[in-house]
């Protein structure tokens, strides 16, 4: 979403401890696996408990089938970064001591527990999360976990936008910049260092 910033390493920190109330844990997991995936909030809201835990345990990959990514034109499959996946286990043992664990329910249930939290109600907890703990919201939603995802990508991957672009998902290079967060004093550097 045009508008939206990444978040700092420091504000993740600050968010993930700013969720408060029964559904703490709930948020806590949407947010560090939203960060931690690159997932869209309409994908993240798909996901079913069966879809990341299996046998016991948390799997190592998330898939979103087809219907729930952005073209419907093909699923979409990540590797579960090791906080996402401590995260997810903290709720999970949260939703099983409420009797609301089952391999059909939704990871991210509303209240009821029979549907997912709206794109709404996750935008409002992450701002909610981080007014709470001083982070001003006027610049931050939902689509900032994915482009904070975008940003760090990039870096690690020494600046690659087609690794950065595989890792999202996007058909188009172009897609992808308007991903990433590029700041003024970075550009005049590089133009003044040539």
């Amino acid at each position: 979403m045009k508008g939206m910033r990444p978040f700092t390493d420091e504000e993740i920190t600050a968010i993930s401890d700013g969720f408060t109330g029964t559904y703490a844990n709930r948020d806590r997991a949407l947010f560090i696996t939203g960060v931690k995936s690159g997932f869209r909030i309409s994908e993240l809201l798909s996901l079913k408990v069966e879809d990341v835990y299996d046998r016991g345990r948390i799997v190592d990959r998330v898939s979103v089938a087809k219907r729930h990514t952005k073209k419907q034109i093909e699923s979409r499959s990540v590797p579960l970064h090791p906080l996402a996946k401590g995260a997810i286990l903290v709720w999970l043992q949260d939703m099983k001591d409420m009797g609301k664990f089952s391999p059909d329910a939704p990871l991210f249930p509303s209240r009821k527990g029979d549907k997912s939290i709206t794109r709404v109600a996750a935008y409002q907890r992450i701002n909610k999360a981080a007014d709470y703990v001083g982070i001003s919201i006027k610049d931050i939603g939902t689509h900032s976990m994915r482009k904070t995802f975008a940003d760090r990508v990039y870096e690690r991957s020494n600046h690659n936008l087609i690794q950065t672009q595989q890792a999202l998902g996007h058909k188009n290079v172009t897609s992808t910049t308007s991903y990433l967060s590029f700041r003024q004093e970075d550009i005049d550097d590089l133009i003044l260092s040539s």
